[in-house]
């Protein structure tokens, strides 16, 4: 298994946020409310890095019972840093989570070229937020059109 890349700020395309659909009915509270303002992250040097404006992703895990699809659920933009909120830390965005028949899912992004190194697919139980590449991004955001 590898290591987590250090983020690159001249080389970050978007954060990449992830959910996780075990833990919590991802799909019942998206279909209520798609559009998300804040959403929770691990400490460390990343939160940092992260600055109003810059875009993010939301990669849904999925659910290990296979009835929800892995991949990237929507995407929008930090709306500012990184707080604390409690005994954690949050983002603040507007990013909104698109119906599932528009989700990229794994099998797709695996088995694309340039998406097939995504952090998020090598390292799965690493950093949130994870990042993805200008080159990466490019190519999510052509296939999220």
């Amino acid at each position: 298994m590898s290591s987590p890349r250090t983020v690159d700020v001249e080389d970050l395309g978007a954060w990449l946020l992830k959910g996780n659909a075990d833990l919590v009915d991802l799909r019942e509270r998206f279909s209520v409310e798609p559009h998300v303002e804040r959403w929770c992250v691990q400490p460390s040097y990343r939160l940092g890095l992260m600055r109003a404006g810059q875009p993010v992703l939301f990669w849904g895990s999925g659910s290990r019972r296979r009835d929800i699809a892995y991949g990237i659920w929507g995407a929008g933009r930090l709306t500012g840093p990184a707080r604390r909120d409690g005994d954690g830390w949050e983002v603040p965005l507007d990013l909104t989570i698109a119906p599932p028949d528009a989700w990229i899912p794994r099998s797709v992004i695996r088995s694309h070229g340039v998406l097939a190194d995504l952090e998020v697919l090598r390292q799965p139980q690493g950093s949130n937020p994870s990042f993805v590449t200008v080159r990466e991004y490019a190519v999510i955001t052509s296939l999220l059109a």
